[in-house]
């Protein structure tokens, strides 16, 4: 079926390095497939089988098909081999010139967070529950990769309160405790002059019933969501309790995560089961001018915060941006642990195999039949070189991402009926 047979690039003999880096992105192959989609269109084929028919499917099947078979199966336990591949990321950024350190804390984070949901398929979801604190101060060198989490909070009563707690039995709430109003307008009326102190008393009492079941679990710390009354610390600092309010919903997911703790909307539907017991220890720390709660050394944490230390805010923002990119790439490689080779191999192994007689251009002789599918462009020199020789790789599934993508956009653009135009003629 010769429509299938249309990714194919026409490559000039002296080809601009530039040139190399569109290999990769969806867009280009979505152009030459609305290129060829314009012949079926202009025959009055249907834009409905044209995108599910025998045109778009089957080709993006073909093209997977190919990845499939050129891919290589890596161990991601192999530590040597995934340093290799994420430093191969980050290796021209600003961080590069300190070695090994961000590809390290990378790794060990995408690693911690990673949950496996049977029969090979992994979780690793790095924006929920991995976190990057930046802290300016000490050196770059002193960042690390904390097992649990920390953030920029204070316990509500700094001079009562327990500031180091081993072992400590959490508790997560996202209610406040604190007296709740009436969500309607409430009408009191007030005869005597203690009818005053027995609506206090009222206050009073409610409060200490919701701290009292609170207590009888004998928690070490609570976090809550909401807001925290006095009264309710006092009655939590005198028994030994300490607390946190006013924490953020995304802090609050991952300290669950790394202490397996379970959130609470009511108080008296507190069970022993909703107790995070597995962090080892909580300690607020003094950084600067800023107070930090840790709750560390947790027994396999599904979340951890990654510490970074530097001189200056910009210089720690640059960090990040990098320690992004790595985290991403470790991720994939986590989540599929397949690579295709790079440098465009893969492109033009897909093009071999759809267009079975490809031309005979300089530079891509050995693509014509598709007999060696390691071929490739390197970046650096320009020159064809093997891509499994020089280690340049892709990821599996970023690379068939962009097929999927490019049909996925041809289809959208497509299936348009009409443009309407908001300009009056």
């Amino acid at each position: 079926m010769e429509m299938q047979y249309f990714v194919s690039w026409t490559l000039p003999t002296q080809l601009p390095r530039s040139l190399i880096l569109l290999f990769s992105y969806p867009f280009e192959k979505a152009g030459e497939m609305l290129h060829v989609a314009e012949a079926f269109i202009n025959k009055s084929y249907h834009r409905t089988v044209i995108c599910r028919g025998n045109v778009l499917q089957p080709t993006l099947e073909d093209a997977l098909s190919v990845l499939d078979k050129i891919a290589v199966s890596i161990d991601v336990n192999d530590l040597s081999m995934m340093l290799g591949l994420v430093q191969s990321c980050i290796g021209t950024k600003f961080t590069s010139q300190f070695g090994d350190l961000i590809a390290d804390l990378a790794i060990e984070a995408t690693k911690t967070v990673g949950v496996d949901l049977g029969q090979g398929v992994r979780e690793v979801d790095i924006k929920k529950y991995i976190k990057v604190e930046k802290v300016p101060g000490d050196q770059l060198e002193d960042s690390r990769v904390l097992k649990g989490v920390m953030f920029n909070k204070d316990v509500v009563a700094p001079g009562k309160m327990r500031r180091k707690i081993v072992n400590p039995r959490v508790i997560l709430l996202d209610c406040p405790l604190e007296y709740r109003k009436g969500e309607n307008q409430t009408n009191a009326e007030l005869v005597k002059e203690e009818d005053w102190g027995v609506m206090l008393t009222m206050e009073e009492e409610y409060i200490e019933n919701i701290c009292a079941q609170i207590l009888t679990f004998k928690s070490d710390l609570v976090i809550t969501e909401k807001e925290l009354s006095d009264l309710a610390c006092h009655f939590l600092s005198k028994a030994g309790v300490s607390a946190i309010r006013r924490l953020r919903k995304t802090d609050n997911n991952r300290i669950a995560k790394a202490c397996g703790a379970v959130f609470v909307n009511r108080p008296e539907e507190l069970q022993e089961s909703d107790i995070g017991t597995t962090a080892g220890l909580f300690e607020v720390r003094k950084i600067g001018d800023e107070f930090f709660p840790f709750i560390v050394e947790c027994k396999d944490p599904k979340a951890c915060t990654v510490l970074l230390r530097g001189a200056s805010k910009d210089l720690l923002n640059e960090v990040e941006i990098n320690l992004q990119d790595a985290m991403s790439v470790a991720r994939n490689i986590i989540k599929y642990p397949k690579l295709v080779p790079g440098g465009g191999a893969s492109e033009l192994t897909v093009s071999a195999t759809l267009k079975q007689k490809s031309s005979a251009i300089e530079g891509i002789e050995k693509h014509a039949n598709g007999e060696n599918p390691w071929i490739g462009i390197d970046g650096s020199t320009g020159a064809i070189t093997d891509m499994k020789e020089n280690s340049i790789w892709d990821a599996y599934n970023v690379k068939a991402q962009t097929f999927k993508t490019a049909k996925e956009a041809s289809c959208m653009l497509l299936e348009i009926d009409d443009i309407v135009s908001g300009i009056k003629n």
